[in-house]
């Protein structure tokens, strides 16, 4: 894990969102810096994916800015919109594979739809290098019925990271894993940041994940991020809910 003191990557500034007068995030500001791996902590309901959706442009905010390389995303046209996503690799929480597709097709598609410059054999040495990055070059013709939970999410890992994005959405990378397998997610978390110096929100409720990979933690609390800082200095508070993360 590494930090640096660089311009943030993404501003978010007095970020809220309402659903029918309901609201899941009020007045939210957040920087996140190159290099970084920040964690978001709340319980369900507390605006975690929301964040992420409205970081993304899934979702517009209803109040605030959310500046991404010194870009309002909200203001964008659909171009520039998908010019910045490009630039953002999300993790679903289920891989997200296509079934139909062997895991070389699966990793050659976004090349195909993104990189339409790149021959055929750049298409298959940036596949093989993703795979190589994630372990699993061995599963290259392997179909995604065929690939254990644990498998499935290092191709979606692999898949995500075949674009070389600066920023990087985590969505609960470790759940539904056993904790071996939830361990070396959480290292290649950390080796996607340090080879690529890549950006990283990584929400989770998996305090091992959290431990071994946050740089920052920022703890969201009904749509209020009410505490942040490193595990150590935040496992040592006072405070009844914040304590409640870290029995």
């Amino acid at each position: 894990m590494e930090n640096t003191a660089q311009q943030p990557v993404v501003r978010i500034s007095k970020l809220s969102k309402s659903f029918a007068g309901n609201d899941i995030l009020k007045g939210v500001d957040l920087d996140i810096r190159k290099g970084e791996n920040v964690v978001v902590l709340g319980k369900s309901g507390s605006g975690k994916s929301t964040l992420i959706k409205c970081m993304i442009g899934l979702m517009d905010p209803s109040e605030g800015e959310i500046c991404v390389f010194g870009k309002n995303i909200a203001g964008l046209h659909y171009s520039e919109l998908n010019e910045i996503r490009v630039k953002m690799g999300f993790l679903f929480q289920n891989a997200a594979l296509y079934d139909s597709m062997t895991v070389r097709e699966n990793l050659a598609f976004p090349l195909r739809h993104h990189k339409k410059e790149f021959s055929a054999e750049q298409i298959e040495s940036r596949i093989m290098e993703s795979l190589n990055d994630v372990g699993l070059a061995e599963a290259i013709d392997k179909m995604p019925a065929e690939l254990s939970g644990g498998m499935s999410k290092r191709v979606g890992l692999a898949r995500t990271l075949i674009l070389k994005p600066d920023i990087m959405l985590y969505d609960e990378p470790t759940t539904g894993l056993d904790t071996a397998t939830a361990k070396e997610i959480s290292k290649l978390i950390n080796d996607v940041q340090r080879k690529n110096k890549t950006s990283s929100i990584i929400i989770t409720h998996d305090m091992t994940c959290a431990k071994t990979t946050a740089d920052r933690i920022v703890m969201l609390k009904e749509g209020v991020i009410v505490a942040e800082g490193d595990y150590d200095q935040l496992e040592k508070s006072e405070d009844e809910w914040i304590k409640s993360f870290f029995i």
